[in-house]
């Protein structure tokens, strides 16, 4: 498809959607050889021809074999018999009124302004076209014109390079203004992503980076919206509100009390047991020493017994749905602990469907949430030794974990808690040699002897299972997959382990 750009007045959009399209301009009209589009042409090596009437622009056109002609503040005649596709962007989102530009945006208090693009009347044969696609801009109160109408001008490249593609892909309709395919859903055709600023950071990751935390809103139980019960606390940190949203996300995943340690995003430790109290007593005791500074997440209410726990040792944050009033009494008592309320938590079945976002440069990637849940039945077992009953909850418990750990990682589990936690390697046999040194030297009152161990991803390897049966593991859930499944399955046979698959990844990188 070969695309030409016709432009008046600085215009210099169709430079920025042939960029975006990998594309070369076939050539660029303007009505005057001193625009400065003509010296953008020169500057790349474009065909640029001077054309103010409609047969001039038209045989310009037929000229260089234009498909779709890109037309940017153009003040000349475009031609009304047929010829290209012709595709107008205006530097704004009201194309029925006149285009403002950005001085005029600012001094009107406009705080959205954008791009639209339409076809010619030419192209659509009717007077008024209908909007094509449109490219928002936010105005902001500090904006003087030269800085939004940088904006402005990327955005009208953006939307007329997406216009193009719709065209090129038989997705457009011209006369009626719509593209097949541009459809919302989880993982939308495109993405408008707005927050609101809701306060400044003491600053990010690092004292050196700036921060400020902004709100999308929504219903779900969320340490953004979380009010805080002793305001007089100094205010979370960037690290404060990463580690406690990656708490929360964890005791979310347990129909049963439950309780989390987190550190740098990873749980120190984790446990479910018939009260929250004893969740988080067997939750501490898989790495006491890890769990000092640590983020505190319950599902349930806090109660006094639990927060004179929690206070026993040092902790940055606790999240719970709420507290009780003794609870409140006693977590108030220390000055550097930030007591977050996040309401009611929704059942982990209830729980509506979410998308997972990470910036990259120049873009940005989205996937659905990691929501598998298994049962005993999604386990297929493939040792001649099978789990027990206490195994296989053991194993549905920490594959529910270990989808919260970074990856490579592997945790051992004993019933429904932790034993150890081998976070971040890049080797999985250092994953298990890490889990099985917190088990044997940071926890108390357990250990790894007789305990489950759940890998996010299979054993390249039989040296992970190995590693593991030396350390006291007798059951081993994972997810299957290795050209090397059966030397690993055969190993655990030989080490006289249980071994089942999930048919599943957890795989989680940061």
């Amino acid at each position: 498809m070969r695309l030409a750009g016709l432009a008046s007045e600085g215009g210099e959009a169709p430079f920025e959607a042939a960029d975006r399209l990998e594309r070369t301009l076939a050539v660029v009209v303007v009505t005057d050889a001193t625009e400065p589009a003509a010296r953008t042409a020169t500057s790349r090596g474009v065909d640029s021809a001077v054309a103010a009437d409609e047969d001039a622009v038209a045989e310009a056109l037929a000229d260089h074999d234009v498909d779709v002609a890109l037309l940017d503040r153009f003040d000349g005649e475009y031609p009304d018999a047929e010829g290209p596709v012709a595709l107008r962007v205006d530097r704004t989102l009201r194309p029925t009124e006149e285009t403002f530009g950005p001085a005029a945006a600012i001094e009107r208090g406009h705080t959205v302004s954008g791009a639209t693009v339409r076809p010619t009347p030419a192209t659509a044969a009717t007077d008024d076209p209908a909007v094509l696609t449109q490219e928002p801009v936010l105005v902001h109160g500090d904006d003087d014109p030269a800085s939004l109408r940088g904006r402005l001008d990327r955005a009208a490249g953006t939307a007329l390079a997406r216009a193009v593609r719709a065209v090129a892909e038989g997705r457009a309709d011209l006369a009626e203004g719509t593209v097949r395919g541009d459809v919302g859903g989880p993982l939308p055709a495109r993405l408008l992503a707005t927050a609101d600023h809701v306060r400044d950071l003491r600053y990010g990751e690092n004292p050196h980076q700036d921060a400020a935390l902004y709100e999308r809103g929504g219903d779900e139980a969320s340490v953004v919206d979380a009010d805080r019960l002793n305001p007089e606390a100094r205010d979370l940190s960037y690290n404060n509100y990463n580690d406690a949203d990656a708490a929360l996300s964890l005791v979310r995943e347990f129909e049963r009390p439950a309780a989390a340690v987190i550190k740098h995003t990873n749980p120190a430790g984790c446990a479910t047991a018939e009260t929250v109290a004893t969740a988080y007593d067997r939750a501490l005791s898989t790495d006491p020493m890890s769990a000092y500074g640590g983020i505190v997440a319950l599902n349930r209410t806090c109660d006094a017994t639990t927060a004179e726990a929690v206070t026993a040792s040092f902790k940055e944050v606790v999240v719970a749905p709420d507290y009780t009033d003794d609870a409140l009494e006693v977590l108030r008592e220390s000055d550097s602990l930030r007591v977050l309320s996040v309401g009611e938590i929704a059942p982990p079945e209830e729980r509506p469907p979410g998308v997972f976002e990470r910036p990259l440069t120049g873009g940005r990637l989205l996937q659905d949430r990691d929501d598998q849940r298994l049962s005993g039945d999604d386990l297929d077992v493939v040792t001649e030794r099978e789990p027990t009953a206490a195994q296989v909850e053991s194993m549905l418990f920490a594959w529910q974990v270990v989808k919260h750990v970074t990856s490579n990682a592997v945790v051992f589990a004993a019933g429904t808690e932790t034993v150890g936690v081998g976070a971040g390697q890049m080797s999985r046999v250092d994953a298990v040699r890490i889990a099985a040194m917190k088990a044997d030297e940071h926890a108390e009152g357990k250990s790894a002897t007789g305990a489950v161990m759940a890998s996010d991803a299979f054993f390249p390897f039989p040296d992970g299972v190995e590693r593991a049966a030396e350390a006291g593991v007798e059951a081993v859930v994972q997810p299957g997959g290795s050209v090397n499944d059966d030397e690993v399955i055969a190993a655990a046979d030989d080490l006289g382990l249980a071994m089942a698959l999930t048919d599943q990844r957890a795989f989680r990188h940061d």
